[in-house]
């Protein structure tokens, strides 16, 4: 982001004061930082904007990556008007004005770019508005969202526009950024080396959060370099980037499971702390837990269920903070846990031949003959009662008499379930040898 002409040592123009961030706002896309793969010389958007084939686009990413700035520079490039809207605070009749205006730049040989922060705040049929708009070129249309456009946008205007990916700003660019403040300033920030990798940190891939934080510490007057704990004192620390409602949500408790899943503990504990860090409802990473528990872990390690309703349990009478050492102890427990979905599998088997089979009646012999009529129909004839039989074990079919048996659960070789599959193999062999003595 080079300085804008003109620029001053002080962090202030004239009578209008403008941010940091503002005032390093790249002027050039070969200006932008950490978003190569869009904008370097090989870059998507870079090649599209030089054979002069500009169209709809939706911007992806986190805060402070960049997508207003591009969105701008994408424009100026192209020759085109800029009309920046923001979903948040714009309704059908601001649309309206700048359709309108777009029309008459229209005609007169001048389009325009029509750049919608928080696109996804938009409901559908608000979505649904721009799509003639888009569809007769009055508006080439630039989307910025932090959420996945596949849940937060309607497929007919995905389907009219492309959508780039932003990367979370990495260490390398947040330090360009720091350089250039550093450079519009023309005097080093007043930190540590440790305290300015601590600055990155808290930054958590947000370029503008960045240069805020650089405002501050400049505007403090200090000479004297802060170190790391001295900067956590002056700089209220960010919350990590979390919403509930949102991907972040699904995709945390997706890591978090899959690293139980893969056995590994440490960053199981490290999904269930960025979580609850974020400001995660505990209770629901409980439940989902629990989840874990039945469908990952199963008859391979039974204790598993009850160690994590003991934790689901503990939390709701301990509440927070002490309750989430119960949560952690849990996420030990079934990372560290033998696995196995044979029960899961075994389940899903079941409910899929049921829907199979449909309505195939119980094999008579073991429905029960309250009434004569049920006696004359053959209900309960032949009935085995295997507690009478050798080895407590009659053998006799139990599925439907128009159906083949089905070996649904298939134990695996870990943990508890080593145990139950020789319990199967047993009670198999007896099935095969009662089988061969009817048959003899």
């Amino acid at each position: 982001m080079a300085p804008s002409s003109g620029g001053m040592g002080s962090l202030f123009e004239g009578d209008a004061p403008r941010p940091l961030a503002d005032r390093l706002r790249p002027q050039a896309l070969e200006d932008v930082v950490g978003q190569e793969h869009l904008v370097g010389p090989d870059g998507a958007l870079r090649q599209m904007l030089e054979t002069g084939r500009l169209t709809s686009l939706i911007l992806w990413g986190g805060p402070g990556c960049g997508k207003t700035t591009i969105a701008r520079l994408v424009a100026e490039r192209s020759g085109l008007a800029f009309e920046p809207l923001s979903a948040v605070f714009s309704g059908v009749a601001d649309l309206r004005k700048v359709f309108d205006r777009a029309k008459d730049r229209r005609a007169a040989g001048q389009g325009t770019v029509l750049f919608v922060d928080e696109i996804h705040r938009f409901n559908k049929a608000q979505q649904d508005g721009f799509l003639p708009y888009v569809e007769d070129g009055t508006v080439v249309l630039i989307g910025a969202t932090t959420e996945n456009p596949s849940f937060e946008l309607n497929a007919a205007l995905l389907s009219r526009a492309r959508v780039f990916t932003l990367n979370r700003l990495d260490a390398e660019a947040l330090e360009r950024m720091l350089a250039r403040a550093e450079a519009l300033e023309e005097r080093p920030l007043p930190v540590t080396a440790e305290a300015r990798r601590a600055m990155l940190a808290m930054a958590d891939g947000d370029g503008r959060y960045l240069l805020n934080m650089v405002e501050a510490l400049y505007g403090m007057g200090t000479t004297t370099p802060m170190d790391a704990q001295q900067l956590a004192k002056a700089v209220q620390r960010r919350m990590p980037v979390y919403d509930k409602s949102a991907e972040s949500h699904y995709n945390l408790m997706s890591a978090l499971h899959k690293s139980l899943r893969g056995s590994d503990c440490d960053a199981a504990l490290y999904w269930l702390g960025r979580m609850l860090a974020g400001g995660e409802d505990p209770l629901y990473v409980a439940r989902r837990l629990v989840r874990f528990a039945y469908e990952d872990v199963g008859l391979a390690d039974p204790a598993a269920c009850q160690q994590a309703l003991a934790a689901w349990d503990t939390y709701e009478r301990l509440g927070s903070p002490e309750g989430e050492l119960a949560l952690a102890q849990a996420v030990i427990y079934l990372a560290t846990a033998p696995k196995s979905n044979a029960a899961y599998t075994a389940y899903k088997a079941a409910i899929r031949a049921a829907k199979e089979t449909g309505s195939l009646m119980p094999p008579k012999h073991i429905l029960n003959a309250p009434t004569k009529l049920m006696k004359d129909l053959g209900y309960s004839k032949g009935y085995a009662y295997d507690h009478d039989a050798e080895d407590g074990f009659s053998g006799q079919n139990y599925f439907p008499d128009e159906m083949a048996r089905l070996p649904l659960y298939e134990p695996v070789e870990r943990g508890f379930e080593r145990e139950l599959r020789k319990r199967q193999d047993y009670f198999a062999n007896l099935r095969a040898k009662r089988r061969k003595a009817e048959r003899e």
